[in-house]
């Protein structure tokens, strides 16, 4: 009786043992370390670099998002570039039509506008399209228009684009 009592002692604590190792151990396989991408292939993208718009004018975003895995939001965040600062994701510099026009001026009333968007659960691949208006009040001159992208597993992809608005 005691030998049958250790016996199944003993394969309960090896059952136990064995799920544990089970549940911690997982499949490195099923883990997502892939960054998301933002695209502009198969669409006219929109912004681009060096586009030009004018207070009042709409910025017709549209821009593909994909991911390996799952997708999770997105982020437009636009700001001024007064200062020709980088955010290390493009190397273009756009040529100034009025060269000392707006060099380095302290902006007055800068376009700041800082959106986020959720991309519906499941999705791999995701189009973004929105209308965004610009206001008539703000400074002319350089700014960014930064995109940010998440996957579900906390992976983020950004995109600057220089655009003027004149």
């Amino acid at each position: 009786m005691k030998n049958w009592k250790y016996m199944s002692l003993t394969m309960a604590l090896v059952s136990v043992l064995a799920l544990g190792f089970m549940a911690c151990g997982g499949d490195d396989d099923d883990k997502d370390t892939t960054y998301p991408v933002i695209s502009g292939e198969g669409i006219v993208a929109c912004p681009i670099d060096c586009q030009e718009y004018h207070p009042g004018d709409v910025i017709p975003f549209n821009y593909v998002f994909t991911d390996d895995t799952e997708l999770g939001n997105f982020n437009i965040e636009i700001h001024s570039n007064h200062d020709h600062h980088s955010h290390s994701t493009s190397s273009v510099e756009c040529e100034e039509e009025h060269e000392h026009e707006h060099e380095h001026a302290e902006p007055v009333n800068p376009w700041v506008f800082n959106q986020a968007y959720t991309i519906p659960a499941g999705q791999r691949t995701y189009t973004a399209r929105i209308d965004i208006p610009i206001p008539t009040d703000i400074d002319a001159g350089d700014y960014h228009f930064m995109i940010r992208l998440t996957d579900r597993a906390g992976w983020q992809q950004l995109k600057a684009v220089a655009i003027k608005v004149e």
